[in-house]
């Protein structure tokens, strides 16, 4: 199963068929044109997780949920990601990121949760987190 033959699934099961136009499309946007052909175990990393998020756009999502998108990628690849989810983001769907990468977390979040153990620590806007006690507490200790 090629690149583009990934995008065919998601926008079956949403109900859009398989519109080639569709496809194409999501493959430029996301950047991924040029190996629409291959199959994905020929991909490096960093065009799994551009394909991962082409399939969740074909889908045509309100809400996506990027659970650690961004783990193992150098900052350039970091600044590729993010630049897709902040593209997501202005087409009007909403992104729920969980990730350990804080430079990311900062530069895209609105509003953070902070867990520790399992339990919420601190809510608000970046600049309020990174100045709570408990954050500094939990991740750089006392």
């Amino acid at each position: 199963m090629s690149v583009r033959d990934n995008l065919g699934i998601p926008l079956e099961y949403a109900g859009h068929g398989h519109a080639g136009a569709e496809v194409d499309d999501i493959l430029r946007d996301i950047g991924l044109d040029a190996k629409a052909h291959l199959r994905p175990g020929r991909l490096t990393q960093i065009e799994m997780r551009k394909l991962e998020l082409a399939r969740a756009m074909a889908a045509r999502p309100k809400l996506l949920i990027s659970d650690e998108a961004m783990a193992g990628l150098s900052h350039a690849e970091v600044d590729d990601i993010l630049a897709i989810l902040f593209r997501l983001n202005a087409a009007g769907i909403t992104i729920i990121m969980i990730e350990h990468i804080m430079r990311a977390v900062m530069r895209f979040s609105e509003r953070i949760v902070v867990l520790d153990a399992g339990e919420r620590i601190a809510e608000g806007t970046p600049d309020e987190v990174v100045r709570n006690p408990a954050v500094e507490r939990a991740y750089l200790g006392e």
